[in-house]
């Protein structure tokens, strides 16, 4: 996993969240698939900087959060718009994919 995405936890999960475009990444250490979308984050977390934000949470650790948002299959991608809910993606997708869905947000 990149060490460069920021992780959050239950704790800092509203602070993170409440400004701006945010991509949640619900995740855990021992997902492959969460191991295999990881790059592509990485990669539009640099691309997209100033524009939104990509964070981790480890579904592990954070079991209240991923509760309350129904987290129940990962790697699962909530995107927030001011701290409120406006997509979510569940599973593995492509770079272009993922850009796209991030830039929804701004419309």
């Amino acid at each position: 996993m990149s060490e460069n995405l920021k992780k959050i936890t239950e704790d800092t999960f509203d602070a993170a969240t409440k400004q701006g475009i945010v991509l949640v990444d619900f995740y855990a250490d021992w997902c492959g698939p969460c191991r295999m979308i990881a790059p592509h984050l990485e990669t539009l977390s640099k691309e997209l900087e100033g524009q939104a934000s990509i964070v981790k949470l480890d579904v592990d650790h954070a079991q209240q959060i991923a509760s309350k948002y129904q987290v129940t299959s990962i790697p699962t991608l909530i995107l927030f718009r001011e701290g409120k809910e406006v997509g979510r993606i569940v599973g593995v997708r492509d770079l272009k994919a993922l850009r796209e869905f991030i830039l929804s947000a701004k419309k």
